[in-house]
């Protein structure tokens, strides 16, 4: 059975370029609009369950799937963000002036980068695949559609072998499906 995973909606932080890591940002009007976009677009995908992370941006792009298809959102903290330590709240630009290399890092999903004071991307690579692992070995639960961050996104991928998934752009409220029983590690 398939999982799809969603990333969601817009925040302020998104469009003006911060680390936003676990800070609770909500979606911004155009985040609503995209929830809604994908609200409709999760309506025409058979869905036995809905899964987010608890950031409060997902939580928001959940409920409002969730008023669409008629499911409840199960939060599971595996598929947070990264936590984006000292980075957090701080702009793209003023981190990329301040620390190329790091920055260099961060934008490939170097599994080897660790966020000063935070996590790294194989810490939380490591979680992201424990959740996914979990949701394939509860059959009655798929099909699920997971809403999540770029980053968790990002890291499944790379898990299932995409070595250009670090680097892949991925629109919020883009919706990503994993092949079906995907071996993640």
């Amino acid at each position: 059975m398939t999982i799809h995973l969603a990333r969601h909606g817009q925040t302020a932080y998104n469009h003006e370029g911060r680390f936003q890591g676990h800070l609770p940002v909500p979606l911004n009007a155009t985040g609503r609009r995209q929830a809604h976009a994908l609200a409709e677009l999760a309506a025409d995908v058979v869905l036995t369950s809905l899964w987010c992370s608890p950031l409060h941006r997902a939580r928001e792009t959940a409920d409002i799937v969730a008023a669409r298809i008629d499911l409840t959102p199960h939060e599971d903290a595996r598929f947070a963000e990264t936590d984006t330590g000292d980075w957090t709240d701080r702009s793209f630009a003023e981190i990329k002036a301040e620390d190329p290399d790091g920055f260099a890092r961060f934008q490939r999903s170097d599994p080897t980068f660790r966020y000063p004071g935070g996590e790294s991307f194989a810490e939380q690579s490591t979680r992201v695949q424990a959740g996914l692992r979990d949701l394939y070995a509860q059959p009655r639960e798929l099909p699920a559609l997971v809403v999540c961050h770029r980053g968790v996104i990002r890291l499944a991928l790379a898990a299932l072998g995409d070595g250009s998934a670090g680097a892949q752009e991925v629109a919020n409220a883009a919706i990503v499906t994993l092949p079906e029983r995907a071996d993640v590690a």
